[in-house]
């Protein structure tokens, strides 16, 4: 039980928004322990015996009954499943609803990147997704958790959302997990209850109101708008939708509950339309406060395409002509499918389907890493990335090495193994046929590879 009192105005709010028998329901629940959640990796396999039970609304959440140290599991330094909040995971759920078409995608505020590897899990080949975040150490942290994913369809940038004004009617979906007070997290964070205050609140909806007056002109004609908070008060939920209806052409969209999963629905009436929103309440269901609505653009918005750049530049990047962009797919058995880039001589590689969308991003945008990564080339010899071995591209003309569970921890802690019969050269660790990283054995010692600010200090 929680000894941290919650804030006087805070109940009175909470009091006015369910009713005082409600309210005490709510109060007794956020002072019980958060129920630990997951998301798998489809593309990364992998075979656990926790004891869980599915998340009704994504089809890859699960609840666990005990957490276990996910900091001494191989698998999840793998990418073969992220942490994630239940609540957030029903953007699954709404993507699904909607059938949202494959396209360009953003996460404006991404970090750390629980929900920009959903929707890369959701685009696949078929999309590009750009995951930003304004704070240059959580992009960091969000470009770590990309990588760990595997699957090369995000470009990770390092932008204030002013910064996108250029690209207007540009994506085909833009989601903002926006900055709020936090009220949701009251439960999992005791401690935010001292953070709190109704001058916090308002400082957090001011905050709002700037970053969806320049999102909410990225979506192009069509697309589609997501809205999120981690918090219960209506000005940083019903009073957005307020706003951006009355700044921007958006149409109400509708998502499809079962009475089941103990989420409310919420309605907003603007300009004799009526739109919807979704909250999250701790008494109703497993997972944390949160709130979530979906608005379509109008179809007379304004769209963007990308264009072809005739002579691209780039302060930084070189373009790989087309070609020999093809001769190196060849040469690393890919799929010729890629366009290739080169950065301080390393190798980074998109799918070229991308390409013009890629080439326009870069025009406007801080990039902090993009595709896939692969290394550096020495005559015909890869010096190969991290990046790379956790990517799901093939490593053909590499050897592997099949760890234990105890030698990929000393693997992940950068400390020696004893290897007995290891092939010389670059070696990719795995643990169940999952990729860890890179070893290089010289004959006379064993160099590891695996990065030294990832590494495993517990």
């Amino acid at each position: 039980m929680s000894e941290i009192q919650l804030p006087a105005a805070f109940e009175t709010q909470m009091i006015d928004l369910l009713g005082t028998e409600e309210f005490l329901q709510f109060k007794k629940a956020i002072d019980l322990h958060s129920k630990t959640s997951i998301r798998f990796n489809t593309s990364k396999p992998v075979k656990k015996d926790w004891v869980k039970k599915t998340i009704s609304w994504s089809e890859q959440g699960y609840f666990l009954e005990d957490r276990p140290s996910f900091t001494l599991d191989p698998s999840f330094h793998a990418g073969a499943y992220y942490v994630q909040e239940a609540s957030s995971m029903f953007i699954d759920h709404i993507l699904k609803s909607i059938e949202s078409p494959k396209g360009i995608y953003l996460d404006l505020a991404a970090a750390p990147g629980g929900k920009s590897t959903l929707l890369s899990g959701y685009l696949g080949d078929e999309g590009w997704l750009v995951a930003n975040e304004v704070i240059q150490s959580r992009a960091q942290i969000l470009k770590e958790n990309v990588v760990k994913w595997g699957l090369g369809n995000t470009v990770v940038t390092n932008n204030d959302p002013e910064h996108f004004s250029p690209l207007e009617g540009f994506f085909d979906l833009v989601l903002v997990d926006a900055p709020c007070s936090g009220e949701g997290m009251f439960r999992k964070d005791p401690q935010s209850r001292n953070e709190w205050s109704t001058d916090h609140v308002t400082l957090c909806e001011l905050r709002q109101k700037r970053i969806m007056d320049q999102a909410g002109a990225l979506v192009k004609a069509g697309g589609y708008l997501i809205y999120s908070t981690c918090t219960f008060n209506t000005k940083e939920n019903e009073d957005m939708i307020r706003f951006l209806t009355d700044e921007f052409s958006y149409e109400p969209v509708r998502i499809p509950l079962n009475s089941a999963w103990g989420i409310r629905e919420t309605q907003v009436e603007q300009d004799g339309k009526i739109y919807y929103g979704y909250r999250f309440f701790p008494h109703l269901v497993n997972g944390e406060g949160f709130f979530i609505t979906i608005l379509q653009r109008s179809e007379s918005g304004y769209s963007q395409e990308a264009k072809r750049i005739k002579d691209f530049k780039h302060p930084f990047l070189k373009e790989i002509p087309d070609r020999e962009s093809l001769s190196l797919d060849e040469e690393l058995g890919f799929d010729g499918q890629g366009k290739y880039y080169s950065l301080n001589d390393s190798f980074f590689r998109i799918q070229k389907d991308w390409n013009l969308h890629f080439q326009k991003l870069s025009q406007h945008l801080s990039l902090k890493y993009f595709g896939v990564e692969l290394g550096k080339k020495q005559k015909k010899d890869w010096i190969p990335t991290h990046e790379w071995a956790l990517s799901n591209l093939p490593k053909n003309g590499f050897e592997k090495w099949e760890l234990n569970e105890s030698d990929a921890i000393e693997f992940l802690r950068k400390n020696e193994i004893e290897l007995q019969g290891l092939p010389i050269g670059w070696v990719l660790m795995t643990y169940q046929n999952l990729p860890l990283g890179w070893i290089k054995n010289l004959g006379n010692r064993i160099n590891n590879y695996y990065p030294k600010e990832w590494r495993i200090r517990m």
